[in-house]
């Protein structure tokens, strides 16, 4: 878990944080969300009116188109109508109710290629909205195709077209059933080209925003498209310039048109944003092939929700200007004491006992905790005083003890190996002196009865010479193990007189007696001798201990390797090392080398070789120790005393 900076985890921070969090935090969002839900509404009410305008001008182009289809099927059924066709004379009657109609054409057709035709052609009259091409204009009045041509202008956001003009018309097109003389049925079709019907539009605009139905600053707009492209409006292009041809953007072009819905919402108008409203115009035919359009400039009502929450973010900042000083004073009465507890507190842990919380001028809850807790440290730092002493006390009482044991146990480890030893000695004794009274006598008889059979058997007896010769071999070696027995039960009887010695030489001498072994079992022997201080022990028994040393070595190398053997002088001390590359001891062997009759090799040793040298060089006042590696060799080390001369 991530910890926090010991500046953000202080006492003063942390009240802080608890006095200014609503001010400073909490009502902002608090306030920031009521504007933003206000801003919303006021939107929605935007929305909502320009709803109520698309409306207005919805039903009011329906009136327009249905009054049309009135006033057309009230001339096809008049007497007059009736009567300029029986005299011959329909033409000139029309051409003066036209004008009376406010038609921009009127005749009589039997072609029924319109809906609205074919409608009044079956008896029923009927009126809607349909886009005459320029040769149909053209053929109805060269003014009227005239009239309709509005050239493009480039307009930003616009669906891309390669198109330079519109020449096509939108027309509420009108036909009401009549009967002509002979009795057979035509239709009486009017029409009204919509395009730069400027009257029109400002008719719908007048009704839709009326005077100070917008704020100041504010302009309603009305606009009739056919397909994407203003035929008719009162939006501004320049100052007194109206955008006819300008055309509307790809994305409500792509709603309103592509998918035949309502766009009510923000929208870009030629060169400013206005709240707008566009709705799909269908021809006879069901067909979208333009739009109507009103809506008003939304740059006052930006501005209107822009200032509001400018003086309400003034207003919060003096507010919170005035309030924010009551609260850290208000707040500062409380971690002025925490803080200086908190520094007491830090001052003790660094192992200042003696500090103690600054006076407190408040009598409240805070005055009595501090009071409390300098009378805790009081008794702090009694008992720590306390403690030092018992430490110090128990820690001279721990090393006294501590000694005692030492010495106890180093006492106790020299006693228990002396005992092991003569517990040894003891046993050896007893098996020597049952060696030499349970051996020594059935050997002497075998040995007088093999005498006898070869002095008995005279001549004969050569027949068996190898095997007396074994014989005599076997009981010379039953001769030589009780001998090795009593020397080590009584070493003192064999060794002879002491002497001075010099190890180096020695030393050679040993290497001399076991050259056969070394060369047979193919080792290479190294041999350095810098000693030259004499030593006090027989010579015949620093050869036994020497020769023993090495040809063990020689047993460890079956396979060959390297013996090394040297002799040095450190400390009045004379060291022997022979040390040889062989197979190694194991640890639990290693412990156990020194034991009499403890012995590796099985059938080919007795186990008295290293106990005996063990005896002669402890006798002399000396140590051997063992170190070894399985795998990689042994060591053994000899150290002799110096004998001064």
């Amino acid at each position: 878990m991530t910890r926090l900076p010991k500046a953000l985890r202080s006492v003063r921070v942390r009240l802080l944080v608890i006095a200014l969090l609503p001010m400073l935090v909490l009502l902002p969002i608090l306030l920031g969300s009521t504007v933003w839900r206000w801003s919303g509404k006021v939107d929605a009410i935007l929305v909502n009116k320009v709803t109520g305008d698309l409306t207005i001008a919805d039903q009011y182009l329906g009136q327009l188109i249905e009054t049309s289809g009135e006033r057309l099927d009230a001339i096809a059924r008049s007497v007059d109508l009736q009567e300029a066709l029986r005299t011959g004379s329909p033409d000139d009657f029309l051409s003066g109710k036209r004008a009376d109609l406010g038609f921009d054409f009127l005749r009589i057709t039997r072609d029924g290629n319109w809906p609205v035709v074919q409608s009044a052609l079956g008896g029923q009259w009927q009126s809607r909205i349909d886009v005459f091409d320029a040769e149909t204009l053209a053929a109805l009045s060269p003014e009227l195709a005239d009239r309709a041509a509005i050239p493009l202008v480039p307009t930003r956001g616009a669906v891309p077209t390669d198109r330079s003009v519109e020449t096509r018309g939108l027309v509420i097109h009108s036909a009401a059933p009549v009967t002509l003389p002979d009795g057979t049925r035509a239709a009486l079709v009017g029409g009204l080209l919509l395009n730069r019907n400027l009257d029109f539009i400002d008719t719908i605009n007048a009704l839709v925003y009326r005077d100070e139905s917008l704020p100041q600053g504010s302009q309603g707009t009305a606009t009739l498209f056919l397909d994407d492209v203003r035929i008719s409006t009162n939006v501004r292009l320049f100052e007194n310039v109206r955008a006819l041809g300008t055309r509307v953007s790809a994305e409500v072009r792509a709603q309103v048109l592509g998918e035949g819905r309502v766009w009510l919402d923000s929208a870009f108008v030629v060169n400013d944003w206005y709240i707008s409203a566009y709705e799909p115009i269908l021809d006879s035919f069901g067909t979208p092939v333009g739009m109507l359009y009103v809506g008003f400039l939304e740059t006052p009502f930006t501005a209107a929700k822009r200032n509001s929450i400018i003086v309400l973010g003034v207003a919060f900042l003096l507010i919170a200007l005035a309030s924010v000083p009551v609260f850290l004073r208000w707040a500062g009465r409380i971690f002025r004491p925490l803080e200086g507890m908190t520094r007491t507190i830090d001052r003790v842990e660094s192992g200042d006992l003696s500090a103690r919380n600054p006076p407190v001028e408040a009598d409240g809850e805070i005055a009595q905790v501090a009071r409390h807790f300098d009378s805790l440290l009081d008794g702090l730092e009694q008992r720590d005083r306390e403690l030092r002493e018992w430490g110090e006390t128990l820690e001279q009482r721990v090393a006294d003890r501590t000694r005692d044991l030492r010495e106890a146990h180093q006492q106790l480890e020299q006693t228990t190996e002396r005992l092991i030893i003569s517990e040894k000695l003891a046993a050896v004794g007893e098996i020597t002196a049952s060696v030499a009274h349970e051996i020594n006598n059935p050997v002497a008889v075998i040995q007088g009865n093999l005498d006898l059979a070869r002095s008995n058997l005279g001549e004969a007896g050569h027949k068996a010479d190898e095997e007396f010769r074994l014989i005599d071999d076997q009981v010379y070696r039953i001769g030589v193990i009780v001998s090795k027995l009593l020397h080590f039960a009584r070493p003192e009887e064999y060794s002879g007189a002491d002497r001075l010695v010099d190890p180096s030489q020695v030393l050679h001498d040993c290497l001399v007696l076991t050259r056969h072994q070394v060369q047979t079992a193919g080792i290479t022997c190294t041999a350095q001798t810098t000693s030259t201080s004499p030593v006090r022990i027989s010579r015949t028994e620093l050869q036994q201990v020497i020769v023993n040393l090495i040809l063990n070595a020689v047993h460890a190398m079956p396979q060959g390797g390297t013996l090394h053997v040297a002799t040095t002088e450190e400390d009045g001390e004379i060291i022997l090392t022979v040390e040889d590359t062989g197979n190694g001891i194991d640890p639990a062997t290693l412990a156990r080398i020194f034991d009499p009759f403890f012995t590796t090799k099985q059938a080919q040793g007795t186990g008295l070789g290293l106990s005996i040298s063990r005896q002669i060089v402890s006798r002399a006042g000396g140590q051997i120790t063992a170190q070894s590696t399985p795998g990689a060799g042994s060591r053994f080390t000899v150290r002799l005393p110096v004998e001064k001369i």
